[in-house]
Formats: structure tokens, sequence, C-alpha cells
């Protein structure tokens, strides 16, 4: 017995030794190698470099063209160093935007790294709003804000601008916009989504990371408002999102904030921001709403997917794997992104992303059109009452309201820059509804005329040329090789080429 206790103690004794020893020996647990740490407020790229080199290299790529000729709609800035004025893609925008600087120069945009730059070269017509114009443009833009306060929104763009460090004046979007600088973790940065993500119920600080994953894209790949004090000088900056929620901040909640709706949005200021020449009317404008289209209930949303996943996709890059901070369109990077989820080949999937930017472009250019030939009625109806005739007030009212339903909505769908893709039945949705819109002005305004004794022809001209031409100081003109055609060539049948009042484009392909 005393044999047996003696072997019972050895035993354990050596498996105890053994399990102190294979700990105390144990390989230690990976950790991420650090190389240095990132100031408080750091706002060079270069500092964030130096720890997270690899993100850092990706992120100066934003810099470089890419490959001509994979995107079909989407050619802002390809190795063919074309500069694509979308004014001559679609005529029917100078129509509609005269009398405002996008209605001037309005190119297709380069990228995160030009995102200063192009404001520098542009036609400074376009930077009349003032230092607000810088807001989702320069990572200096928040600190200027908290400097300034209102002033800064209304002090000449030029002004603002050179408050910038000179170094960091051409700085496009950098690492502090979306990071924490000690825990890395993405975060919001900017002062008009910290104050209008809880518009739709968000407290940006309780965001998942999946959440934060767009939201951060969702920062600047917005629509927004300036409003505007009685002398037109810029007082602020908020994202139309108020009677909105998450999953569904729809166009027709935002054209409720633009129209200063009770319940929606109430003010002393106007949400008025231009002058629309053609017909007169103050109307507001709608920026690049990629956040609000794209999480209307779109596919892809709805299955979780998030900005980043498609365009900052996971690379290996050596024995490490990163999201790729050259940020740009997966039709760029042979369709990469897309085969995470997947199986099919790369050109089946960018057929089926061209297939659905076709059928939006013939619907932008209907709708487009549409809008346009209603504008011009209403520059027939104003030249009448000049002229003395009565028209219907309550026709016009009705004609104008519907006329600004399509507006709106054609420059949602033109500001957008996914052609569609990110929302494909969304996008069918709204361009469809902004077609009848403008059918029904149409029909309204030719009724207004007839009862006033004013004849107006069957087919409108549009008179495009004098809106296309001579445009800003440089001075632009209309570029036929650029003019989008109607992808099924269909819109001649609807608005005749004789009556754009523009040399023909290229045959429909």
């Amino acid at each position: 017995m005393k044999r047996k206790m003696v072997l019972s103690v050895l035993v354990l004794a050596s498996f105890l030794g053994a399990l102190v020893f294979s700990l105390s020996c144990a390989p230690p647990k990976p950790e991420p190698v650090k190389t240095g740490t990132i100031p408080d407020g750091e706002i060079n790229p270069a500092v964030w470099g130096q720890v997270y080199p690899l993100e850092y290299d990706r992120w100066k790529m934003t810099k470089d063209p890419k490959p001509a000729g994979l995107s079909k709609y989407k050619r802002g800035y390809d190795t063919d160093k074309v500069v694509y004025d979308k004014l001559s893609q679609f005529p029917y925008l100078a129509l509609l935007y005269h009398g405002w600087g996008f209605g001037i120069e309005y190119n297709e945009p380069r990228g995160h790294y030009y995102m200063v730059i192009d404001q520098l070269e542009i036609d400074p017509s376009r930077l009349g709003a003032g230092g607000v114009c810088l807001s989702c443009k320069s990572p200096y833009a928040r600190i200027l804000e908290e400097k300034l306060g209102p002033e800064y929104f209304k002090m000449k763009y030029i002004d603002a601008h050179a408050m910038i460090p000179k170094e960091f004046q051409e700085l496009g979007v950098a690492c502090i916009e979306c990071h924490d600088n000690k825990t890395m973790n993405l975060r919001l940065y900017h002062p008009a989504a910290l104050k209008s993500f809880p518009f739709i119920g968000l407290d940006p600080a309780k965001l998942s990371r999946q959440e934060l994953r767009s939201a951060v894209c969702g920062q600047c790949h917005v629509t927004y408002i300036i409003p505007r004090d009685q002398d037109m000088k810029s007082m602020d900056l908020f994202f139309p999102w108020q009677g909105s929620k998450p999953g569904d901040i729809s166009i027709e909640n935002i054209i409720k904030v633009i129209k200063k709706e009770p319940g929606y949005y109430q003010s002393d200021w106007g949400t008025g921001e231009w002058v629309q020449k053609v017909t007169g009317f103050k109307v507001a404008f709608i920026r690049h709403p990629e956040y609000e289209f794209y999480t209307k209930n779109s596919v892809h949303y709805q299955a979780g997917v998030a900005c980043a996943d498609c365009h900052m996709p996971y690379i290996r890059v050596g024995a490490n794997k990163i999201s790729d901070h050259d940020v740009t369109s997966p039709l760029k990077t042979n369709m990469r992104a897309c085969q995470q989820c997947h199986t099919e080949s790369p050109q089946w999937l960018k057929d089926r992303v061209i297939a659905h930017q076709d059928r939006t472009v013939s619907l932008m250019l209907r709708s487009g059109y549409a809008t346009a030939v209603a504008a011009k009625l209403f520059e027939k109806v104003h030249a009448a009452q000049k002229e003395g005739k009565q028209i219907d007030q309550k026709l016009y009212d009705q004609a104008k309201d519907l006329y600004l339903e399509a507006l709106y909505r054609v420059i949602y769908l033109n500001a957008e820059n996914s052609v569609g893709f990110h929302n494909p039945s969304e996008a069918g949705r709204i361009l469809g509804d902004a077609l009848a819109f403008a059918g029904r002005s149409e029909a309204l305004l030719r009724q207004a005329l007839a009862q006033a004794g004013v004849t107006v022809p069957p087919v409108v001209n549009l008179e495009l040329e004098k809106y296309l031409n001579n445009r800003g100081k440089k001075p632009l003109n209309f570029q036929p090789a650029q003019l989008v055609p109607d992808p099924y060539g269909l819109q001649e049948k609807l608005t005749p080429a004789a009556s754009l009042g523009i040399p023909a484009g290229p045959a429909p392909k």
C-alpha cells in the first residue's frame, strides 16, 4: 500500500512538473509589431505610415491612374488621363444646372488623393459657397470649424484654404478621418456626420464595426445641405436625414427636408442654394448620395455587405493580410472584390454590372431630357407673362411642384457615383418617378400656355449649345466625343437630335 502511494505521488509530481515546464517554455502569443506611436490629433499620413507602412503604401496608390477601359461609365482618372466632362456626357445637365457652378464645370472625380487638388483646379464658380466647400475634402476642415465657428462656413474658400498649413494644402482624405490613433478602430470624424447620424437614431459612438465600415465612408459620400442666411451666406452644414431611419433614407424624405416641410426641418435659414436661370426658381442641390442610396434596402446592404467590403477588399501583402487602402471601383480591379463572395468569372460579374448601369443610363436620359423640356416650358410661361398674358395660377403651381419633384430626382441619380449599381431597383423607381413627374408637369404647362393663346410646338427646342459652350473662365465647350449615347438607341424617338440644339453625337453602340 505504501509503495502504491509513493508511486502515485511521483506520477502527480511528474505531471505537474511537465505542466509548469510547458507553460514556462511555450512560445509567446503573436503580437502586432509597432514601430512607434501616433500622437493625438496627428494629421500627417506619413506619421501614421511609420506604424502602419503597408496600409500607407496602398493609400498612396490612390494617386495613380487606373487601367483605362475597365469601367464603361465611370472613367474619372484612368491611364488615358482624359478628364470627362459630365455636361458633355449628359447635355441636359448643362440646361438644368445653368446658373450654378455645376453648370460651368462638372468633371468625373479623380479619387481621394485629388479631393482638394480638384477643387483648386476647377472653375472658381464651384467654390462660391465659401470655406464650407472644404468640409468633406480636407482633414483640416474640422479644425477650422472648431476654431472659427460659423465664420468658417461663410468665409471665402481661398481664405479658409490659406489657413491650412502649407505642406498639407493639397492633402485629401487622411488616416485621422477614419481611424482612432491609439486603437486603430474605425470612428466618425467630421462634425456634419457627428451631428447628422443622430437624425436617423444612430449614436456615432455606439456603431458596430460593420456599421462603421460603411458609416466612415458615409461621412462624405452623402448628400448635404448648406443652409443660407438672407444674404445667401453659408451658415451650416448637415445631412437632410430628418424623418428618416437606418436603411430607409429616401429621396422623398430628403426632398421634404429641402422643402422645409414641418415635421422634417424648420429653420430661419433657407435651403435653396442657387437660382436655376432657365426657370428662375431658387432651388437646393443634391451631392453624391452614395450612403443613402446604397442603404435604401439594396440587395447587398440587406446581405450585410459594407462599403469597405467592395471598395477596400482584403489583400495579401507578403505574409500580411490588410484592407486595401487603394480605394477604387471593383470594375477597375477586375472584379476581385466581388469574387470574395461570388464564384462566377470576372467577365460574367462585369457583364451584370454593365447591364444594370445600361438600364440606369437609359432612364437617366429619359428623365433628364423630359425635365429639361419642362424647364424650357417654364421659360416660355415666364416670357408670356412678361408680354402680359394671363397664366392659370393653379396649373402653374401644380406644374412647378411636379417639376421640382422631377428635378431633385434627376439631380440625385446623376450625382450618385455608381450609375445605379449600388441599388438598381431603387434607381429604376426614382428615375421612373422623375419621368412621370416631368411628363405631368409638361402636360400642365402646355395646357396653361394653350389657354393663354401661346402655341407650343410638339417638340421643344432645348437650345443646349448656349448652355454647353463658352462656360466659365477657361472657357469650356461641348465635347461631342464624350456624349453618352442611349444604350438602347431609343432616346432619338423621344428627344430628336434636331431638338437638342447641339451637334449630333456618336451612334449608339
